[in-house]
C-alpha cells in the first residue's frame, strides 16, 4: 500500500491546506522580464527609479520625454521599475534620422546584473538603421562602446550663479512671441540638422524663458531656460556665433534669481571661459557617442548646448 503524505498540522489538531506550507514563491529572472513601452501613468515610477540611483526626482523633465519622445522600461515584480530609458526621435515620423538615448537608470538593487545591457540591447535592435546619439558618463561609457556606440565629442556641465561683468555683448535679444515660432523652427532645422518641431513647439509650455537675438529684424539664435530642483537648465542654445550665445546666456541670466546650468561643446571654448568667468563652474565631462553615424548632423558651430543630454 502507498504511503500518503502528511501534511503538518497546526496547533490545536487543525491541519493546514498545503498550499499555506509552501513558503516560498519562486521570483521571475531579471532575464525573463519584458521590455515596455512607458507612458505618463509611469512618471512618478521613472522619478522613483532616478531617485533610488542618487539623481534628482527630475519629474518635470521625465514629462517631457515621455510626452515628446518615448519611454521604454521593465517592471519590477515587487512594485515600481527595474530600469528605465527615453528615446526621443527626430526628422520624419515614419524614419527618423536620428534618436536621442537618455536617462538610461537600473534600480540600485538590480544593479550589475545585465538588465541595463538587456535594455540597450532592446533599443537598438527596435530602432533598426536609425543613426543613435547619447551622453555618456564615464560609468556608462564602456556598455555603450561594447553596444558599438563611438564616442565623436565632448560636453562640459558647467554650473552656478551668473555674475554679469565687463562690456555686455552687443546683440539685441527679446522674450519670444508666438510670432516667432515658424523663425525659431527654421533655424532649429538648418543647425540641428533635423526636423525638432514636436519638441520645440513644447518649449513655451516646458521652459520658463524662451528668448530669441535679432539682427536687422532677423532671427539670428535662441534660447531657453527651463526649470530643473533648484536650477534653471540653459537649453537649447543655438546662436550664429559666440557673441550671440553670450547675450542670449546673459539675457536668461538677467530673468531669473537660480544657479544656471548647461551643457557645452568643448569645442566652443571661448564661450567656457566667459561663463567660468562669470560664476559658473565645472562640474563633469560627457562623452557624445553615436552608433550608424561617424558624426552628428547639423551646424556645431551654431549648436552651443542641447535642450537636455537626455534628448539632444
Amino acid at each position: 500500500m502507498a504511503k500518503t503524505s502528511r501534511v503538518p498540522a497546526e496547533r490545536g489538531g487543525r491541519r493546514r491546506p498545503l498550499s499555506d506550507s509552501l513558503t516560498c514563491v519562486p521570483t521571475p529572472s531579471l532575464a525573463s522580464l519584458p521590455v515596455r513601452r512607458l507612458t505618463l501613468r509611469d512618471l512618478t515610477a521613472c522619478a522613483d527609479l532616478s531617485e533610488d540611483r542618487g539623481w534628482p526626482r527630475e519629474e518635470h523633465k521625465w514629462g517631457l520625454l515621455l510626452t515628446a519622445g518615448k519611454g521604454y522600461g521593465i517592471d519590477d515584480p515587487d512594485g515600481g521599475l527595474v530600469t528605465a530609458c527615453a528615446v526621443t526621435e527626430y526628422g520624419p515620423q515614419e524614419r527618423p534620422s536620428l534618436a536621442a538615448i537618455g536617462m538610461v537608470l537600473v534600480a540600485e538593487r538590480h544593479a550589475r546584473q545585465g538588465v541595463g545591457r538587456r535594455l540597450m540591447r532592446h533599443i537598438v535592435s527596435a530602432m533598426g538603421t536609425t543613426p543613435l546619439t547619447l551622453h555618456a558618463t564615464p560609468y556608462g561609457r564602456p556598455l555603450y562602446e561594447e553596444l558599438g556606440f563611438k564616442v565623436t565629442g565632448r560636453a562640459e556641465m558647467v554650473r552656478g550663479h551668473f555674475t554679469p561683468g565687463g562690456p555686455g555683448p552687443r546683440i539685441a535679444t527679446r522674450a519670444a512671441t508666438a510670432e516667432d515660432l515658424t523663425a525659431i523652427l527654421r533655424l532649429d532645422e538648418e543647425v540641428f540638422g533635423a526636423d525638432r518641431t514636436h519638441v520645440i513647439t513644447r518649449l513655451p509650455a516646458f521652459a520658463d524663458q524662451l528668448r530669441v537675438a535679432e539682427e536687422d529684424g532677423r532671427l539670428i539664435g535662441y534660447a531657453a531656460a527651463w526649470p530643473n530642483m533648484d536650477t534653471h537648465v540653459v537649453g537649447p542654445l543655438i546662436a550664429r556665433d559666440t557673441e550671440t550665445a553670450k547675450a542670449l546666456v546673459a539675457s536668461l541670466a538677467a530673468h531669473t534669481d537660480r544657479p544656471l546650468r548647461t551643457d557645452i561643446d568643448v569645442r566652443h571654448e571661448e564661450l567656457l571661459t566667459w561663463v567660468k568667468e562669470r560664476g559658473l563652474g565645472s562640474v563633469a565631462f560627457n562623452a557624445v557617442m553615436t552608433y550608424g553615424v561617424t558624426e552628428l548632423p547639423g551646424d556645431w558651430s551654431r549648436r552651443f548646448a542641447p535642450l537636455t543630454v537626455a534628448a539632444g
